[in-house]
């Protein structure tokens, strides 16, 4: 539920009924609150609340399989043609990346140490450790040493989906609210959502909110076969960087959202990533879950070069070096722009 001004979550519970769960202070200016359906329809008509929302469901945007990477030869070149090198201005040190998803297996060694956990929204506790394993993927296309594109940032371990890979947007939004927090004013920072769900405006509004504090958010189009992003969240944010997914022939992947929405495209089916099994694991997938943190990492890249450049300046500055005009069935709308890292 948000609210227009600082009306107090405790004093329209006493008014309209129900209990307030938790109090949102920098995603949203609002609150969690459980009640009736018809408490809910009264609140919603007072003038102190902009909306009420029925809370709802969040998944990974990913689907597994055993094709081998390409990813990283592709965003640093023009041609589709791969020289089977990943060359790169710097690793993205001095950056931290938050990783909202399933958590990620800090110990994993292509980490090297340098991931983190930050906070547990699942479970209500600061143990951010992945029991699914997308987030650890997603963890590795952003900051592995091996399958990373910014080799150096510091990746910070959000859990916000459960071990199969599914939440709940109230926990997105709480832990939203907490990276706002934790985020230090001139602390370059980047942050991934590969998750989706229908459109849901408190969710968009926290991600604005992210942005407004100086963070990057870098977010998936979403695996419905050519729908458009417009009508997903977060990926119709429209401060945030959507990212729709290729194959390795520039075409876009046939599960890729589409449309207006979003900013470009990156490499996302048939990557290989660490996994959360071992120490050494890894593993294959497929999705718009995998295009986003390339971008992510990208973005990593320019604030180690800029660290005082602001989230517009970032994605402003990705869109204009992107590859122009080398995609095909991008879908209406769609920009055809693919990511692109300068070498050095």
């Amino acid at each position: 539920m948000a609210v227009r001004d600082s009306r107090s979550a405790s004093a329209l519970t006493a008014e309209y009924g129900g209990s307030v769960v938790r109090t949102y202070r920098h995603a949203v200016v609002g609150f969690e609150w459980r009640g009736s359906a018809s408490a809910a329809r009264r609140l919603a008509g007072d003038p102190a609340v902009r909306y009420v929302e029925a809370d709802s469901e969040v998944r990974v945007a990913g689907v597994q399989t055993p094709t081998p990477s390409w990813g990283l030869d592709r965003i640093d070149q023009r041609p589709v043609a791969g020289d089977k090198s990943y060359a790169y201005p710097n690793g993205g040190a001095g950056v931290r990346a938050y990783v909202l998803d399933t958590g990620i297996r800090m110990s994993h060694q292509d980490f090297g140490g340098r991931a983190v956990s930050g906070i547990d929204k699942v479970d209500n506790d600061t143990d951010a450790s992945d029991c699914n394993g997308h987030g650890t993927f997603v963890a590795g296309i952003i900051g592995g040493a091996i399958h990373g594109v910014a080799k150096q940032v510091t990746l910070v371990g959000v859990r916000v989906l459960n071990c199969y890979g599914s939440g709940r947007w109230a926990n997105v939004i709480a832990a939203i609210d907490w990276m706002i927090a934790d985020h230090q004013p001139g602390q370059p920072a980047v942050a991934n959502m590969s998750l989706s769900s229908g459109k849901v405006q408190s969710a968009n509004d926290a991600v604005s909110a992210a942005v407004a504090d100086g963070i990057v958010m870098t977010v998936a189009a979403g695996n419905d076969n050519g729908t458009d992003a417009c009508t997903r969240s977060p990926a119709s944010t429209p401060t945030a960087i959507t990212v729709g997914a290729t194959d390795r022939t520039d075409k876009r992947a046939s599960y890729s959202n589409i449309g207006t929405c979003l900013d470009l495209f990156a490499p996302g089916s048939a990557i290989v990533s660490t996994w959360h099994t071992t120490d050494d694991a890894r593993t294959g997938g497929s999705g718009t879950s995998y295009a986003s943190p390339h971008t992510t990492a990208a973005a990593a890249l320019l604030l180690h070069t800029h660290p005082t450049q602001t989230p517009q300046q970032t994605r402003d500055a990705l869109i204009a070096t992107a590859t122009p005009n080398t995609l095909t069935a991008t879908g209406p709308g769609s920009p055809n722009r693919l990511l692109y890292i300068p070498t050095p």
